[in-house]
């Protein structure tokens, strides 16, 4: 059992869903990147999704592209973004880790060195946007051998007939992306969502969170009432991104400015009703 696994069990027991956190390794730099997540679970965060800088995100929409290039330009990297979830893992050994992002880093990398790596860092799985079923075996299956949870996105558009094949080798939740689009985009139809997670519910036990389109704690407790878990990232960012001086340096109150929305959106995700099983 991961640390993925066991989370979502404990949030069954406590009849409640889960709050999903995003913000991007080294953005606006290393050190502040680190504290950030250091303060996501003491927010509320239940899950933390860490973005890897990548130069061609093509999922991502403006916010996140620029945390992105932000990270990059603080000399973050694949091997540093594994420092730093390894820097975490002193002093939590509970909360998961998720490393969102592209493949094409992990292939430079090299995809058995990057499993290993990760594992001893202290990551628990893996969303790779653009890494589609038909090539579970590039990464997907070593992934899952390797102990790693393999999170696979379903959409607006996985009809019935894709969705067994998209959920065949997923493990630890299924990420639903509400909005047909990058993130960011346009803001996640509570109704639409529910009919979505009811079908997606049909193929799999697996927890349902969803994602895009999730900026307020209202609209987190929205979705939270129809599925097992709500994903915010892009509100997170901007926030950080608010918080930034003239020259896009963090200043005093960068931190404490994404742990109070985290906090407020764990609120939130906290005052729903219990999520449909």
């Amino acid at each position: 059992m991961t640390r993925i696994d066991a989370r979502f069990a404990q949030l069954r027991r406590e009849s409640r869903s889960a709050f999903v956190s995003f913000v991007m390794a080294g953005d606006p730099d290393p050190k502040t990147s680190l504290q950030i997540i250091k303060a996501l679970p003491k927010a509320g965060a239940d899950l933390i999704e860490i973005g890897m800088p990548f130069t061609d995100p093509m999922a991502d929409g403006p916010s996140i592209q620029a945390a992105g290039l932000r990270a990059l330009k603080a000399g973050m990297t694949l091997k540093k973004t594994l420092a730093l979830v390894g820097e975490f893992r002193k002093d939590d050994d509970a909360t998961p880790l998720v490393l969102m992002g592209y493949y094409n880093p992990i292939y430079i990398y090299g995809v058995e060195k990057f499993l290993s790596d990760a594992k001893t860092a202290g990551v628990d799985g893996l969303i790779i946007v653009d890494l589609p079923a038909e090539e579970d075996e590039e990464l997907c299956l070593p992934a899952l051998k390797a102990g790693l949870n393999f999170i696979r996105l379903a959409t607006p558009t996985t009809d019935d007939k894709r969705l067994p094949a998209v959920l065949a080798n997923t493990s630890g939740f299924v990420y639903y992306v509400s909005i047909t689009g990058i993130t960011g985009a346009a803001a996640a139809d509570s109704k639409i969502v529910a009919e979505a997670v009811a079908r997606i519910k049909r193929h799999t036990d697996l927890p349902v969170c969803v994602g895009f389109g999730i900026k307020t704690p209202e609209a987190a407790q929205a979705i939270a009432e129809r599925a097992n878990g709500a994903v915010v990232g892009t509100a997170l960012v901007d926030a950080l991104r608010a918080s930034l001086d003239v020259d896009g340096q963090a200043t005093a109150g960068t931190v404490n400015a994404v742990a109070e929305l985290a906090a407020s959106l764990a609120q939130g995700v906290r005052g729903a009703r219990q999520a449909a099983e």
